[in-house]
């Protein structure tokens, strides 16, 4: 654990089908994430998993231009993780994103193994790694962030039954919703940019994308999700869309993992 978030092994046999890397942050009831865990668990998926916590993650959306190294700082941890392991047995690695999870870390990962930001690995690693990524799980994300998104998070009702500070940071998050996007407009269309342009690069690394959405998810809209999904096909990628007419955003979670079954015994 350190300040931004934790990076473990949710399970790390010797013998396994390969490493599940999961990003989550605090949205996501551990219940939720025990379930994803276990499911993969039960496959002979190893799973390594990025949490960031909550008050990081509505950092990560509503402030990026203040704190990027907190988002580098947990995917330079996960990724030394995942070398320390291929380096020993190299198996196939599938990406799983949830909710706000390819802004609070996966977006910085992908940057540092393509060697487009600080922090990258040698030659050596990062060839290591994306020889081994074999998937993209996008679950109820990509997420089109602005200055606003981190307060709808925070106003959300299914955050503030979350226990701990959520009216506090409920009352900062609109605060700064108010007043950021008149102030810092042209650094936010630059990360802005360069967050999705990240993402669409990981067709480089060639592996297909398994992409779970809802019709009615008003904090991950269907809109952006499918816009998504359709660039990643107009670029070539190999991409299966699957939508739920009616799915809240965290509620959700428990729904999908018998279309990761399939995709990931396949």
């Amino acid at each position: 654990m350190f300040g931004g978030g934790s990076v473990y092994w949710g399970r790390k046999e010797g013998e396994s089908k390969g490493i599940v890397v999961m990003f989550a942050w605090n949205s996501i009831h551990e219940k939720h994430l025990k379930s994803y865990l276990d499911l993969y668990s039960s496959l002979g998926w190893n799973s390594l998993v990025s949490h960031a916590d909550f008050l990081s993650a509505l950092v990560f959306l509503s402030l990026p231009l203040f704190y990027p190294e907190r988002a580098l700082s947990l995917a330079y941890i996960l990724l030394n993780e995942l070398v320390e392991d291929l380096r020993v047995r190299p198996c196939p690695i599938v990406f799983v994103a949830f909710s706000g999870g390819p802004k609070a870390c996966m977006y910085k990962v992908f940057q540092i193994i393509q060697g487009t930001c600080e922090g990258h690995l040698n030659l050596d690693e990062s060839r290591l790694v994306k020889n081994c990524i074999s998937g993209h799980i996008y679950d109820s994300c990509p997420l089109d962030f602005t200055s606003d998104l981190g307060a709808r998070f925070a106003l959300h009702p299914a955050i503030q039954r979350m226990p701990g500070p959520s009216k506090f940071v409920s009352w900062v998050a609109k605060g700064l919703a108010s007043g950021l996007d008149g102030l810092y407009l042209t650094r936010f269309e630059s990360q802005h940019a360069e967050y999705w342009q990240t993402l669409y690069s990981s067709i480089d690394m060639g592996a297909p994308y398994l992409i779970l959405c809802s019709e009615n998810d008003d904090l991950a809209p269907y809109i952006v999700i499918s816009k998504f999904a359709q660039r990643l096909q107009d670029l070539g990628a190999d991409v299966k869309l699957v939508k739920w007419n009616h799915s809240p955003h965290i509620d959700k979670l428990n729904t999908f993992s018998f279309v990761d079954t399939e995709w990931m015994s396949a």
